[in-house]
């Protein structure tokens, strides 16, 4: 496994808290030197840099996108002070957190977005099963993407995980991220969250959605978190084309069960594809 993609995957993760290059050298199985080497000439750039970006960026767009209080945003990206972050925004961006405020828009300043993981094909992929599920309701952290844009699903776990196992009326220990509202060009919702009972205990600002009981092939990804475009590639790439079943319009969903770790990205994930009867 690429350790580079297990750091990006890392990183996308837990960027709003300090992280070290030992924990992320670590998650990639390598040493410091390894990974500050692999990192630097993979991607161009560093991995403390990179981090400080992808901080910034986020800052600035909720900042775009009208947040009141600087300081809150600040401290929601690992900041300890409004000067420091202030100081690191106008270093990065030339301009200062106020400024990109006022001006509700992120056109005169370079973002640095999450950078795409591996995607090719595996040559082995293990046959799913097929299973019929029952009606699922997922509440949790909605975003719409394009095909394109999705590499942000990452820091959009992180936003979630502080709620998970505090959902009014959440059912049982298991997480799902949920792709629906899927239109020609590619663009979708997606939603990480946990099921519950109900959707009417639930905060105003929270997402759901309502999975219909559905037929499934049921694909196991056993690897790193990191490898999970890899999977889906070979699924919508190669194995529903070969094997004669028929997609459904039905969300999509992977399920991370009670043993996965999101500190390491290990512990398996499902991922359930809806198919013709």
């Amino acid at each position: 496994m690429n350790p580079v993609n297990k750091a990006l995957w890392y990183i996308e993760s837990h960027f709003a808290r300090e992280i070290s290059l030992e924990e992320i050298a670590s998650i990639g199985g390598v040493s410091r030197y390894h990974m500050s080497r692999a990192f630097g000439v993979v991607l161009g750039n560093t991995i403390s840099r990179y981090v400080r970006g992808r901080r910034l960026t986020e800052a600035a767009r909720s900042l775009a996108n009208g947040a009141t209080d600087i300081l809150t945003v600040a401290l929601d990206v690992g900041y300890g002070s409004h000067e420091a972050f202030t100081r690191a925004f106008r270093d990065q961006f030339g301009v200062t957190p106020e400024s990109i405020r006022s001006q509700g828009h992120l056109n005169n300043i370079e973002l640095v977005e999450p950078i795409k993981m591996d995607e090719t094909l595996i040559t082995n992929l293990e046959p799913p099963r097929i299973e019929n599920g029952g009606v699922l309701l997922v509440a949790g952290v909605g975003e719409r993407y394009e095909c394109k844009s999705s590499a942000g699903i990452p820091a959009q776990w992180q936003r979630f995980l502080p709620h998970f196992g505090h959902l009014p009326r959440q059912v049982g220990g298991v997480a799902y991220g949920v792709i629906f509202n899927t239109d020609d060009d590619g663009n979708f919702d997606y939603i990480c969250g946990a099921e519950v009972s109900d959707f009417s205990a639930l905060p105003a600002d929270f997402s759901r959605v309502r999975i219909p009981e559905q037929r499934y092939a049921v694909f196991a990804h056993r690897g790193h978190i990191s490898d999970i475009r890899r999977t889906c590639n070979t699924i919508w790439s190669k194995w529903l084309p070969e094997s004669g079943h028929e997609v459904v319009d039905a969300p999509i969903f992977e399920r991370y069960a009670e043993n996965f770790d999101s500190t390491t990205g290990m512990g398996g994930v499902e991922i359930w594809v809806p198919i013709k009867a």
